[in-house]
């Protein structure tokens, strides 16, 4: 093995058992924590990632390569029938959603007091909301959206409407099921966002 694929594969090790141990205590696990449990020491894990901020912004986006959200996301862009296509773009973002809850909300709760936090998920949001513009510009082209929205106010309120946060309130503050939140939002944003089809009486 070359010495490029050892530091990669080191690197892969110690972000995956970061996220383990985020999913499991939450996302002030000390760096001294990540270093045991990737059986190396303190300093290998300065040497990789040069901060703890460095460490959190490559944590957050090794989990978008892990679970592939932006070729997800971007197959979904690619369905034809704008309603269609909104709706899968909201399926593949909650499915996304409920797989990095633990350490997104931890992570979002930290972005007062701890600058690296704060910095590593707004880094993650603002390339979600330039993906989401690219949607909603193929809906207006489409000539789907509702004539009130701009492509980039309807891509600002579809990141709002379905993000970590609110996910967390209907699911654990209101109680909901997923299956019904899901169907909650993708339905009133739906309603919100697109046209209303005509059919026939």
């Amino acid at each position: 093995m070359s010495s490029q694929s050892r530091v990669q594969r080191t690197r892969t090790e110690i972000l995956d058992s970061a996220w383990t141990l985020i999913s499991e205590r939450g996302a002030e696990v000390s760096i001294a924590e990540i270093a045991k449990a990737s059986d190396i020491s303190r300093q290998s894990v300065y040497d990789h990632f040069g901060s703890r901020g460095g460490l959190i912004l490559a944590l957050v986006r090794r989990a978008d390569e892990r679970l592939d959200i932006e070729a997800k996301l971007f197959s979904a862009f690619k369905t034809a029938d704008p309603e269609e296509r909104l709706k899968a773009t909201i399926s593949v973002w909650i499915q996304f959603v409920q797989e990095i809850f633990p350490v997104a909300t931890d992570l979002i709760r930290l972005r007062a007091t701890d600058e690296d936090a704060s910095l590593a998920w707004e880094d993650r949001m603002s390339e979600l909301r330039e993906w989401l513009l690219e949607l909603t510009r193929t809906l207006e082209q489409d000539r789907a959206l509702q004539p009130t929205w701009s492509a980039k106010e309807a891509s600002e309120y579809l990141w709002a409407s379905f993000s970590v946060q609110m996910w967390g309130l209907l699911t654990q503050d209101c109680g909901w099921q997923r299956g019904v939140a899901q169907d909650v939002l993708m339905r009133t944003i739906c309603q919100a966002l697109l046209r209303p089809t005509t059919r026939p009486v």
